[in-house]
């Protein structure tokens, strides 16, 4: 299985070129829909990353892949401008997902 990058600017997809994940640039929400379909129809696919604006701006598409299939996993990754989530994120994740308090 393989990553494939759904970017909104080109820094991010040259960096991860760099390292050696395949994607593509794209600024629309029907660009971005035909792209997931592409991505989720690729068998080879395993992981599918996309930039956290995405999922900010669209997140209905985001969530209904994320919520209604096992394969591909999506990660949300920051762009060169840096993460829009709280300094404390991961902490507030895990409280919510466990009840626990950390």
């Amino acid at each position: 299985m393989r990553m494939y990058l759904i970017s909104d600017n080109v820094d991010t997809y040259t960096g991860m070129r760099l390292a050696g994940v395949d994607g593509v640039v794209i600024h629309s929400k029907k660009h971005l829909k035909e792209q997931l379909d592409k991505s989720i129809a690729d068998k080879t696919i395993g992981v599918i990353l996309i930039t956290e604006k995405f999922s900010r701006e669209f997140p209905e598409l985001i969530d209904d892949v994320k919520l209604n299939r096992r394969l591909p996993l999506i990660v949300e990754i920051p762009d060169r401008h840096g993460t829009g989530r709280k300094p404390n994120f991961i902490t507030d994740y895990v409280n919510e997902a466990i009840g626990l308090k950390l």
